[in-house]
C-alpha cells in the first residue's frame, strides 16, 4: 500500500512537487521555442491541489472545447501525464508551426491533428526529461493521443483515475507566449507509490 495520498501532502511535499512542476514547464517552453524558432517568455507557473470533483471545470466551462494530449508513463514510475490547451492557444502554436497566418481559426483537419499530437510530444517528454533528470530516474512516455471535445469529457479520465487515490488532483498550470501569452495545463498522474518512488529519489522520505 503506498504511503503517499493527496489528501495528507504537507507542505514539504508541495513544494517539491511544485519544484518539478517549475523546471518541467520551464523545459516544454523551452522545447515549444525551439521547435518553432520563435522567443517564448514562461510565467511562473501556478501548481495547486484541486479538488477531483472540480476537475471538469478546472480551466473554464465544461462546455469549452479544448485539445488535450494524453500519454502513458512508463518503466522507473508508472503512470499517466496530459496537457491541456485552451482552442486559442492550440490554434496558434499549430499555425506557427505550419507557417499559416496568427488568425487562422478554421477547425483541425487531420494535418492540425498531427501538428498538434507532435507539438504535444514535444511538450511532455520536455516535461518528463525534467523530472527523469530531477530524480535520475528511467521515464519514458509512451505514444500520444490526442482528443478535441468538450472540457467535461476530457477531464474525466483524469478525475476517474484520481478519484481511486484521493479527494484532490495536482494541476498545474502555466502560460507562454511572446506576443500573446497561451496557458496550458499538466495534470501528472503517476500512480501513487510512483510518488514515492519520486519523493525518496529526492532523499525525501514518508
Amino acid at each position: 500500500m503506498a504511503k503517499f495520498t493527496f489528501d495528507e501532502i504537507n507542505s514539504m511535499y508541495f513544494d517539491v512537487l511544485k519544484e518539478i512542476g517549475n523546471i518541467g514547464a520551464g523545459n516544454a517552453t523551452t522545447a515549444v521555442a525551439t521547435m518553432l524558432s520563435i522567443k517564448l517568455n514562461m510565467e511562473v507557473p501556478n501548481v495547486k491541489l484541486t479538488a477531483v470533483q472540480d476537475l471538469n471545470t478546472a480551466i473554464g466551462s465544461e462546455e469549452e472545447e479544448i485539445v488535450g494530449i494524453y500519454l502513458s508513463v512508463q518503466n522507473d514510475i508508472e503512470g499517466s501525464l496530459m496537457f491541456l490547451l485552451k482552442m486559442d492557444a492550440a490554434h496558434y502554436l499549430v499555425n506557427r508551426l505550419l507557417g499559416r497566418s496568427d488568425d487562422y481559426n478554421e477547425p483541425f483537419d487531420e494535418m492540425d491533428l498531427s501538428a498538434m499530437k507532435e507539438i504535444g510530444n514535444i511538450i511532455a517528454g520536455s516535461y518528463l526529461s525534467a523530472l527523469s533528470a530531477m530524480t535520475n530516474m528511467n521515464i519514458a512516455p509512451s505514444v500520444p493521443y490526442i482528443a478535441v471535445d468538450m472540457a467535461g469529457a476530457i477531464l474525466s479520465i483524469p478525475a476517474i483515475q484520481f478519484g481511486q487515490y484521493g479527494d484532490n488532483a495536482l494541476l498545474i498550470e502555466t502560460a507562454f507566449g511572446d506576443e500573446i501569452m497561451l496557458e496550458g495545463y499538466f495534470i501528472l498522474l503517476p500512480e501513487l507509490d510512483s510518488y514515492d518512488k519520486i519523493l525518496a529519489s529526492l532523499g525525501i522520505v514518508l
